[in-house]
């Protein structure tokens, strides 16, 4: 298990320290490529990271904002992920940032008949960015999925192992059929973060510690990594 741990006594203090990791990273990309590239995850838990790195001093237009995974709904929805990164990352002099959803509307959409075209039309708005990602933000659900990599759900199989950079997946336990970055896109980061607050997700990490298992896909991250992953923890 290739990780770099980082204990920070209570939440709001990993918010504000992971906030200024990441900012550093995207500064000295900045300085060594002329152009950043930061993915985020979405859900409640990193609201209050955003809300510290939208306040962080960066060269905000040199960096490029995009998902790591999206829900299929439109994009005022209120699951919506592409709505929590507007509404609490791109504020203030983050909003200079480059954000490129993985689609801008989501008329009359039908996850039986209309995945896969728009999977396609996807990877081809992400065709020109600058990969790979400068620094991911992942999550982990108590079940042990990390963007939308969800075990054993319709679709995982090619998000596990395809060169594309998006892929699509249908959970069962979660609602919505959704676009994830690859696992394969994931590991080519150049910085991979993971925060980890409290103690019931800590406690499936160890669990995916043991052995890599597609019954907790977050361990298909831990375990092949070529770089640390850098693992953020709170009581």
């Amino acid at each position: 298990m290739n990780i770099a741990l980082h204990p920070c006594p209570n939440a709001t203090t990993l918010a504000q320290t992971l906030a200024a990791d990441i900012a550093q990273r995207l500064r000295d990309a900045v300085a060594e490529r002329g152009q950043a590239l930061l993915a985020v995850s979405g859900g409640k838990s990193p609201v209050p990271l955003f809300q510290q790195l939208s306040q962080q001093a960066l060269p905000w237009a040199q960096v490029t904002v995009l998902l790591v995974d999206e829900r299929c709904v439109p994009p005022d929805h209120p699951d919506s992920n592409s709505a929590l990164v507007r509404q609490h990352l791109l504020q203030g002099e983050a909003a200079a940032a480059r954000w490129l959803p993985f689609f801008d509307t989501l008329p009359h959409f039908d996850a039986d008949t209309d995945l896969p075209a728009l999977t396609t039309a996807t990877n081809q708005r992400m065709r020109g960015l600058p990969w790979p990602l400068d620094v991911a933000v992942l999550g982990m659900g108590e079940d042990g999925h990390t963007a939308s990599l969800f075990p054993h759900a319709p679709g995982v199989e090619v998000a596990l192992t395809s060169t594309a950079p998006v892929a699509w997946t249908r959970p069962s336990t979660a609602p919505h059929a959704r676009l994830t970055l690859t696992l394969p896109t994931l590991l080519a980061a150049r910085c991979l973060v993971l925060p980890l607050p409290g103690p019931a997700k800590q406690a499936v990490f160890q669990r995916a510690g043991v052995a890599p298992t597609a019954d907790l896909p977050i361990s298909l991250v831990i375990h092949p990594s070529p770089s640390p992953v850098h693992v953020w923890t709170a009581p």
